[in-house]
């Protein structure tokens, strides 16, 4: 798996495979990866998808009811479930997805808007009935991004610039007398 995917989406995929199997399939598909993304629980994905006031119990059992095999087969390989043409598709579009956001690594809001952009697939005809589409869930997802706090400092914090205005001398007379006396540098076991 790409580099690209954060250590939280490799974990959802892996619960997809496992939702799978546990729900009789021979194959990964969208709704499998949708079931991931659920089981995982804390991510940015299901917080929107709270936000929107979905019950993600009803989501969850809406999508079993919808693939839960009832045959009772045995599956012959459960070490190599493939994925469907739709779920390989919605992995490689979810790394277009993380590049689209300007994000380093592919996260799980990646996931679930790959995952709603192709309305052909269960998983996002079940997220339909929950009055949830693509630009809905990008929209909140602008929103939920643009109030992150950040690291990044604006024009108002210009309080730095003063100083590199000001005199060597007066700066000087401003700093920490007892740094100025003697300088000592701690160790670790200074800090003990």
């Amino acid at each position: 798996m790409d580099n690209n995917f954060s250590t939280q989406v490799k974990e959802i995929i892996s619960y997809s495979r496992e939702e799978a199997l546990r729900l009789g399939n021979d194959f990964i598909g969208t709704e499998h990866l949708l079931l991931g993304l659920i089981r995982e629980g804390d991510n940015t994905a299901i917080r929107i998808l709270k936000g929107f006031n979905i019950d993600i119990f009803e989501l969850r059992k809406e999508i079993e009811l919808a693939i839960k095999d009832k045959t009772g087969k045995n599956i012959a390989n459960i070490n190599s479930l493939p994925l469907t043409k739709q779920a390989e598709k919605v992995i490689r579009v979810t790394v277009l997805e993380a590049k689209a956001l300007k994000s380093n690594q592919v996260e799980t809001e990646h996931l679930m808007l790959s995952i709603l952009k192709n309305k052909e697939n269960i998983a996002t005809q079940i997220l339909n009935q929950f009055d949830l589409d693509y630009d809905m869930f990008r929209q909140e997802l602008g929103i939920v991004k643009s109030n992150e706090p950040r690291a990044e400092f604006g024009e108002e914090d210009d309080e730095f610039d003063d100083e590199k205005n000001t005199p060597n001398s007066q700066r000087e007379q401003r700093q920490n007398p007892t740094l100025k006396a003697k300088p000592r540098f701690l160790t670790i076991l200074d800090a003990m």
